[in-house]
């Protein structure tokens, strides 16, 4: 019997505000939409608990989502809904 993963809310790169490139662009040129919805996350380091908000953006054309928020000040988490 195959076993199929399922997707999750991956964390996909941490950074400072203004420099992280996410789907192979600085996000932060891009202009985010609050999708109205948030999702439960967790520091890849420390464990702790955070609620960020998702975003969507579009570039090149395709809409993306992530969810992201800070850690501490200017410093970001990104999460990716993926397999």
């Amino acid at each position: 019997m195959k076993m199929w993963k399922e997707r999750t809310w991956q964390h996909e790169v941490t950074g400072v505000d203004g420099q992280v490139t996410l789907f192979g662009v600085n996000i932060f040129d891009y202009a985010w939409r609050d999708t109205g919805r948030s999702v439960k996350v967790r520091h890849p380091m420390y464990d702790q608990a955070y609620r960020f908000p998702i975003y969507a953006v579009t570039i090149d054309g395709a809409e993306r989502e992530f969810a992201a928020g800070e850690f501490s000040s200017c410093v970001w988490g990104f999460y990716v809904y993926k397999f």
